[in-house]
């Protein structure tokens, strides 16, 4: 074992080293401009979903008779929006302390609220989030206008004082917005750089098999030392390139933030520089589970043809996992999710997203273990299909299209 593991970082650093130092890694660093560029795309398209996991409710901390008021407004003006997308209202019964109703309401994480509104129809008050302008403000201003005017007999009139707004930096509405989107993002960002740096382990024995390179690595180092330090020097390659992306984005959103990160978005629950550690910790081990099996299936390729024939299969592969672990989203501790963190090769996707929901470390920790046991049994498999293939020692691997030769 110790031989193997001296040879493999022998091989290991000479890939390495091959690699960075050419003027071809340069191009390799700009190539994920193009599918960052297709990440903004899809980031849009998981806002939107996003949105609508968040239900949008302000707590009215009012008699039943006012919110009974203004709901019935509500519901005269729903004509104006036939499909829906007004904010949702919730009677809240007053309390003595005021000020320490209105903070529990913003901070609750159950059903959380946008905003809460207090005061007399004569005098509102919104506390929120939402600025002035927002969309939520004129909704409800609508409605304060409307149960004015429906009031029988009440003295109020259009030019009673309008919504008075009180901006807040952040809500638990807000936090919980953020964190869904931190967590669908981190999964799109690890499931486009595990799809664009694992897949190229298709190809990677091509070359030196092509050019008899693998002969003479095979005549001088266990095989299984061979498997190993490709695969981790394709590793290190990778975290070189993401380290790269990480510290030209973070200077980048304080370059163009003010020199303050005010572009950085919300936190996600484990704070920022954990979030990143376990994300590279994370890619790690989703590459090494994929990588280990792709660099096994790619071993059994011969010419351009065969790789570019398993390259399909391969990239559906990864994304029906992706797809499989964009249910944990939203409801960390569901059946899905739970289902997701187990399965290995959703694992690291499912646990990307509860780091951004949950601020717990102690799963992490577990699953970490989890997948670094998943990582030595599929190393050890494939090691053994990459071998037959290589060195065609043993009983070779007869695919079921394949004929059985004559005896």
């Amino acid at each position: 074992m110790k031989e193997i593991i001296r040879a493999a970082f022998v091989i290991g650093r000479r890939d390495y080293f091959a690699t960075v130092m050419s003027k071809t890694f340069l191009f390799f660093l700009i190539g994920p401009l193009f599918p960052v560029g297709i990440g903004v795309l899809f980031g849009a398209v998981g806002t939107n979903i996003a949105s609508n996991d968040v239900e949008p409710v302000v707590a009215v901390v009012a008699s039943a008779e006012e919110v009974a008021n203004l709901e019935a407004a509500r519901d005269r003006l729903g004509i104006l929006a036939p499909g829906g997308g007004f904010v949702q209202l919730e009677q809240v019964e007053p309390e003595a302390d005021t000020d320490a109703q209105r903070k529990a309401l913003l901070s609750r994480t159950e059903r959380p609220v946008l905003g809460v509104l207090e005061g007399p129809l004569d005098a509102p008050v919104l506390t929120g989030t939402m600025g002035e302008h927002s969309r939520t403000a004129h909704q409800l201003e609508a409605f304060i206008v409307e149960a004015r005017r429906g009031e029988a007999g009440a003295a109020f009139t259009v030019h009673d004082p309008p919504l008075e707004v009180r901006t807040l930096r952040t809500t638990a509405s807000r936090t919980e917005f953020a964190q869904v989107i931190t967590a669908r993002m981190g999964q799109l960002i690890l499931f486009f750089v595990t799809i664009l740096l694992a897949g190229m382990l298709l190809s990677q024995m091509l070359e030196e098999k092509g050019n008899k390179a693998i002969e003479v690595l095979a005549s001088a180092v266990p095989v299984d030392s061979i498997f190993i330090g490709k695969l981790f020097a394709m590793l290190a390659i990778s975290l070189t390139g993401i380290t790269v992306w990480i510290a030209t984005i973070i200077l980048a959103l304080f370059a163009f933030g003010g020199g303050d990160f005010a572009l950085v978005p919300p936190a996600p629950a484990v704070g920022w520089p954990v979030f990143i550690l376990l994300g590279l910790l994370y890619f790690a081990t989703s590459y090494l589970l994929l990588g280990a099996a792709f660099l096994g299936i790619g071993a059994q390729a011969s010419t351009v043809r065969e790789v570019q024939t398993l390259s399909m299969p391969v990239t559906m592969i990864q994304v029906v996992i992706f797809l499989g672990a964009q249910m944990a989203v939203g409801d960390p501790y569901g059946r899905n999710a739970i289902a997701a963190a187990i399965f290995p090769f959703t694992s690291p996707f499912a646990m990307i997203a509860r780091a951004a929901e949950v601020d717990a470390l102690w799963p992490h920790l577990v699953a970490l273990l989890w997948q670094a046991l998943w990582v030595a049994l599929i190393l050890k498999g494939a090691a053994s299909i990459f071998r037959k293939s290589v060195l065609k020692s043993g009983k070779p691997i007869r695919w079921p299209w394949r004929r059985r030769k004559a005896s």
